[in-house]
């Protein structure tokens, strides 16, 4: 009796025991631990580790031996419906995209939407991502196709009014205002559209998920089906999304990796301007740029962006340059400013638009390489229109706008800078340098400070530097001749000032 009790207590050891395992995930960048974390070790946000059931075989050890590469130990093979072929041999099933009727979008998608592909795009909230995919679904419809928008924050009242204001009211144009998963997908086969926009995947929810919306299990669960569902139909999908402080796009990072195209819509809702990146895309390039004017009229797309930026600007205001920048393949003229001003207490580093660690590391260079006094002063620099500036190629521009604005002098209008600065200073050449100063030439600019290695441009004459102390030496050679700008575009009234010298910048070491 005994023996046989022993033995009953040795086979319950060695059996294997179900049970259901729990991981713990991000909600903000969905990145997995298997244990709970106050931080996340990816994003770095707090309090945003929260528990999620593990999908998969629920034996143990079988995650252990699958990250060991050992899963198919385990794994039973499965009948294939057909068997590996050569790919020589496959029938090419490529169809032409559909236009959107939104030129810029177009531009980005490399002619339109794929049928059966699905689409993210992201962006903060306010930038215009319900209004350009509005606009898109309307003038589908109006060139003949059926389109469905799934409106989950939004009632169906709130989206008729918004498309009457955009003059996309349309008979092909359904609207569905539900955030239920199987809600949407009835919808879908109700309607049998070409083209369905789910606007947002955060607000959506299986009912046999758990989790909240917007919860990574539901994001990820949401959009796989929703991948499905336009594979097997053939729809074009379009899924809007939000994004996290630092303009990622919220949800699991499997998000980005299921779908076939991720767009990023960005700009400042201060500034009218709206730009539109391809961050990746399965059926065409990822160096297309949009750009957009937000209007009462919603989003009109922007023919000549480097004119739009330079409209406003004062000639010869002291810490004012043009650079020749290049967004995607599109080349953009940006006015970048700075003022320099002595400080009340600490010292400040201001920077709109351009990044801050750059910024940061240019005045090292100036005080370090050039002697340019800046300790115990102000120093603020922007770049106008709204623009966001992420290049090195700019940093020649903001280099002597920050000097220029130290010493009080202001540059030709007619004159622009383009080069990378280095750690020693050396002024380094950037990609399609031709490009971005033939497009200073189309709107007239003259000169331009460069690096020494640069090739000749027509229609522009080229001053040459190897080193940021001599672009500092070249300012004499640029500077403003005019009158001296005054007060809202006027001359101030009385004895003009003599002119600045560059002495308090160009000190010895």
């Amino acid at each position: 009796m005994a023996s046989q009790a022993l033995a009953t207590l040795g086979t319950m050891t060695r059996t294997r025991v179900r049970r259901e395992r729990t991981n713990f995930a991000c909600s903000d960048c969905g990145a997995e631990t298997p244990r709970w974390l106050g931080r996340c070790s990816e994003c770095g946000e707090w309090n945003t580790i929260s528990a999620v059931p593990v999908a998969g075989p629920d034996r143990p050890g079988w995650a252990r031996g699958a990250s060991r590469g050992n899963a198919s130990a385990d794994a039973a093979p499965v009948a294939l419906e057909d068997d590996p072929i050569p790919i020589a041999t496959v029938a090419n099933s490529a169809t032409g995209a559909d236009s959107t009727g939104v030129g810029e979008l177009d531009r980005v998608l490399g002619g339109g939407l794929v049928p059966g592909s699905v689409t993210v795009l992201g962006g903060e909230p306010g930038i215009g991502k319900s209004t350009l995919v509005l606009e898109m679904l309307g003038r589908m419809a109006a060139a003949g196709m059926t389109t469905l928008l799934v409106a989950s924050e939004e009632s169906a009242g709130q989206v008729r009014c918004r498309a009457e204001r955009l003059g996309v009211l349309h008979d092909r144009l359904f609207v569905a205002a539900e955030n239920e998963l199987g809600a949407v997908l009835g919808a879908i086969d109700v309607v049998a559209p070409a083209v369905v926009a789910i606007d947002s995947i955060q607000a959506v929810a299986d009912r046999d998920v758990t989790g909240a919306p917007g919860s990574v299990t539901q994001v990820r669960e949401s959009a796989l089906a929703l991948v499905r569902m336009a594979k097997a139909r053939g729809i074009a999908t379009l899924i809007v999304g939000h994004v996290t402080k630092d303009g990622t796009l919220a949800g699991p990072r499997t998000l980005e990796h299921i779908v076939d195209t991720v767009l990023s819509f960005e700009g400042d809702r201060h500034h009218a301007l709206r730009l539109l990146h391809v961050l990746k895309h399965r059926f065409g390039d990822t160096s297309e740029l949009g750009l957009f004017e937000m209007t009462e009229r919603g989003l009109v797309g922007v023919a000549d962006p480097s004119a739009m930026f330079l409209t406003d600007r004062r000639p010869g205001a002291p810490g004012s340059l043009v650079a020749p920048l290049l967004e995607g393949t599109r080349p953009l003229l940006v006015e970048v400013q700075a003022l320099v001003a002595p400080a009340a207490g600490q010292p400040r580093r201001t920077t709109q638009g351009l990044d801050s660690s750059r910024f940061s590391l240019l005045l090292a260079v100036l005080e370090r390489r050039c002697r340019v006094k800046l300790a115990g002063l102000d120093v603020y620099a922007s770049a106008a229109g709204g623009v966001r500036v992420s290049e090195a190629g700019a940093d020649l521009a903001v280099a002597l706008a920050v000097a220029g604005a130290h010493a009080d002098v202001g540059f030709d209008p007619k004159v622009v800078a383009l080069g990378e600065i280095g750690l020693g200073g050396e002024i380094r050449q950037v990609a399609h340098t031709p490009r971005r100063l033939a497009e200073a030439a189309r709107l007239r600019f003259t000169r331009a400070i460069v690096p020494a290695s640069t090739p000749d441009t027509p229609g522009m004459e080229l001053i040459r530097v190897r080193d940021l102390g001599e672009a500092l030496a070249a300012m004499d050679t640029v500077r403003f001749s005019g009158p001296e700008p005054g007060v809202a575009g006027r001359t101030i009234s009385g004895d003009p000032p003599s002119p600045r010298s560059l002495e308090p910048v160009l000190s010895a070491p």
